[in-house]
């Protein structure tokens, strides 16, 4: 694994257990009654919701292109916010990383 794919997965670890742990404490209810409590947290909701809209596009069209299947990454954004593009990230890198070490030395 190179220096990139543990910085993906060390981001993912560390965000991960923070999403479960506020999902743990308040609830998803609890977390949209929250943000939606003030015109603050409304603006950062809906920033969220276009980043990963933009995240979930071009997951769709890389996936296509990389072979990588885009359904479980959808899943996972649509539940777990970040989670799913960070998670998709460290996939591909994972897999470009394999590709490149099969691939022949020219000489």
């Amino acid at each position: 694994m190179n220096f990139r794919a543990f910085l993906l997965l060390d981001v993912l670890v560390a965000f991960l257990v923070f999403t479960l742990w506020v999902i743990e404490s308040i609830g998803y209810v609890g977390f949209f009654a929250q943000t939606l409590a003030s015109p603050v947290g409304i603006q950062l909701l809906i920033d969220l919701v276009l980043s990963l809209s933009l995240a979930l596009l071009w997951m769709r069209s890389d996936s296509k292109a990389s072979g990588i299947p885009f359904a479980p990454y959808l899943v996972l954004t649509l539940v777990l916010g970040s989670v799913g593009p960070l998670s998709y990230l460290l996939h591909r890198e994972v897999r470009s990383r394999r590709a490149a070490m099969r691939r022949p030395v020219a000489a």
